[in-house]
């Protein structure tokens, strides 16, 4: 153990890699286990009637109750004399809730364990402590929000019961194993987390502060595990596994967990939820800095948000590409629901999406533009910053373009067809594919500047670095604007893999381009101290612009996804024949969306206000060895 403890990198990269290894063994390994239990005794099964599955054609003995068809009787009440109290807006209402916390109590641990671990790493001993009480900071807020988590799971669940009984009830008695795993599971994530964050002063100095670090990647395993299972629930609703045509059980768990969605769910939601948590906190970092007293608070606060801002963006960069992924296996595994998303009854949800994102780069732009304020030596790069956000705006507009119009039957009549004429040659999908890997090259261009802001670089190879990175940039911009354009002249089944080499050009830059630059930072000499505080209350805004955008779009998203099963509760196996079994317009839905955003904003904000409880004996024992705002710090 001691030698442990002297090989800090060693333990931090066993620990990292004993939480990957965990998050993905675990699952297997528990539904493997799962699946082996619920095969049939092999001299029982000539007599069990078999079954096919659905998606993975394999034959299996029938185990359980199928689908029962429902109707309008299937619904104890279907609505309540007053707003938004339709059965399934109440239910997409809470679900909405519940998502929401739990994906900020799943990925704010994250960020203690990454920052805890950086702290333990850190060589500087203020610096040291200052990402301690960071840590210390963000698990405070994810406590209250656990509690709030898990009241709206239980009023989730008697929702469930109350409203869609028979739906329930098929649904639990095929998931039944993982309940039992899933509660377990809430159980030790439960445990792990008052542990973490009531044991942080006893367990804040030598051995017992590594096994407290422990304790932090032990909770994002469980709680990483935890979201894998309610996500298996979701997957096995859009595309069913390990089922018959029925809708029966055929005994093998891990086909019914491990459907054509589960995986690219999984990582969409991770990344996700890290963008999510990092909102939030760098909206409660923006709170904090602007109803601080003192330059000291100020100068902490804005470190704060600055570090809630990069993990959020670092953690954005890649979710375009999560959503591409999850799009592909959309298309590969219904034809006809991704038909329905893109070029559908859900197509103009898109539109809505471009807007959103379009928000979130430009905020993160003007961010890092902003808190170049707090840098001597900045003023260099001003002249650049027009020509990122013309390109950010270009591109924004490229991605805002429709490829269809909203359009009554009459206007269709005399349009001659559902393409325009002239929108209609507009809004293919490499072109939008275009757009957006311009807007994440723009934003890498920005960050590239920032570390730029306050450094002389002292490199002898300095020009050859910096015109690798301009040449770099240059040509998969070319790239990706020549393969958007050519996507207009081939046929659709052919354009949607024209996204790999423009993904490959925007991968490439990201990683190289910064790979250079960092290299180039090597033995910089500092034109000025990080004057934290010192940036603009404007600032402040594009981190609360940042999270309400991207809750929006989360809750936009998740509305995508549930709605592109239509009137199926279980894809192409549980029909609803009921009268309500319509989708709802796009102008009602987007207002229940904007009802979720202000009442979880409220929510937060009064976890916000729980979270000060108490700040001044916190602040008192875990007191960080704050800079002065006009000392700076390291960025």
């Amino acid at each position: 153990m001691l030698t442990i403890i002297k090989h800090r990198k060693l333990w931090a990269t066993c620990m990292l890699g004993l939480f990957l290894a965990l998050s993905v063994m675990l699952p297997l390994v528990s539904t493997m286990a799962l699946a082996e239990e619920a095969q049939p005794q092999a001299a029982a099964a000539a007599a069990v009637e078999k079954g096919k599955d659905v998606y993975y054609k394999t034959e299996g003995p029938v185990s359980g109750a199928g689908w029962t068809e429902m109707n309008e009787n299937s619904y104890p009440s279907y609505s309540l004399p007053y707003p938004l109290s339709e059965n399934r807006v109440i239910i997409w209402v809470l679900a909405q809730q519940h998502l929401y916390f739990g994906s900020f109590v799943l990925a704010v641990p994250i960020f203690c364990m990454v920052i805890e671990l950086v702290g333990l790493l850190t060589r500087d001993k203020v610096m040291a402590k200052k990402y301690d009480h960071l840590a210390y900071s963000f698990v405070k807020i994810s406590l209250t929000a656990y509690s709030v988590t898990a009241i709206l799971g239980g009023l989730l669940l008697f929702s469930f019961i109350t409203f869609y009984p028979a739906f329930f009830s098929y649904i639990a008695g095929l998931f039944r194993p993982v309940m039992h795993i899933y509660a377990l599971l809430f159980l030790a994530e439960s445990g792990t987390l008052y542990i973490y964050y009531y044991g942080w002063d006893k367990m804040n100095h030598g051995l017992l502060k590594w096994v407290h670090a422990t304790m932090g990647v032990l909770l994002n395993v469980f709680g990483s595990v935890l979201m894998m299972l309610a996500n298996s629930w979701a997957a096995f609703m859009m595309s069913p596994a390990g089922v018959d045509e029925k809708g029966r059980f055929l005994g093998n768990m891990w086909h019914l967990l491990h459907t054509a969605l589960w995986n690219p769910i999984n990582v969409h939601r991770i990344i996700g939820n890290m963008v999510f948590g990092g909102g939030v906190v760098g909206a409660y970092a923006a709170y904090k800095f602007l109803s601080a007293k003192t330059d000291e608070d100020r100068a902490y606060y804005d470190w704060m948000g600055y570090i809630s801002m990069f993990l959020a963006v670092g953690s954005l960069i890649p979710l375009p590409f999560a959503g591409y992924w999850l799009m592909r296996e959309v298309y590969g595994y219904r034809q006809q629901m991704g038909i329905t998303l893109m070029g559908g009854l859900l197509a103009w949800l898109f539109i809505i999406q471009a807007v959103l994102i379009g928000a979130l780069f430009f905020a993160t732009d003007y961010y890092l533009f902003a808190g170049m304020d707090r840098m001597k030596g900045a003023e260099r790069y001003a002249k650049s910053i027009k020509y990122v956000l013309f390109l950010t705006a270009a591109a924004f507009l490229v991605w805002l373009t429709p490829h269809t119009l909203i359009i009554t039957p009459q206007e269709l009549k005399a349009m001659g067809g559902q393409q325009h004429p002239v929108v209609g040659n507009f809004g293919v999908m490499s072109a939008k594919n275009g757009a957006v890997n311009t807007m994440l090259m723009t934003t890498i261009i920005a960050f590239i500047i920032y570390q730029r802001a306050n450094k002389q670089i002292t490199v002898k190879w300095a020009t050859w670095g910096n015109a690798a990175i301009v040449a770099m940039f240059t040509v998969a911009l070319v790239n990706n604007w020549w393969v958007a354009i050519y996507g207009y002249y081939i046929p659709a089944n052919v354009r949607v893999g024209l996204s790999v080499p423009q993904v490959m050009g925007t991968l490439t830059c990201l990683f190289v381009g910064t790979g250079i630059n960092i290299a180039m930072m090597r033995g910089a000499k500092d034109m000025g101290p990080v004057l934290w505080g010192k940036i603009s209350v404007r600032s402040q805004y594009a981190l609360f612009v940042l999270g309400v955008s991207f809750t929006w779009l989360m809750g936009l998203m998740g509305y995508i996804r549930s709605s592109v099963r239509l009137f199926w509760h279980v894809m192409e196996i549980g029909r609803d024949n009921s009268p309500w079994a319509f989708t709802h317009t796009i102008g009602f839905a987007a207002n229940v969306m904007t009802f979720n955003v202000v009442l979880f904003w409220t929510l937060t904000l009064f976890v916000f206000w729980l979270g000060e409880i108490g700040t001044k004996v916190a602040k008192a024992a875990h007191a960080p060895a704050h800079q002065p705002a006009i000392a700076g710090g390291s960025k």
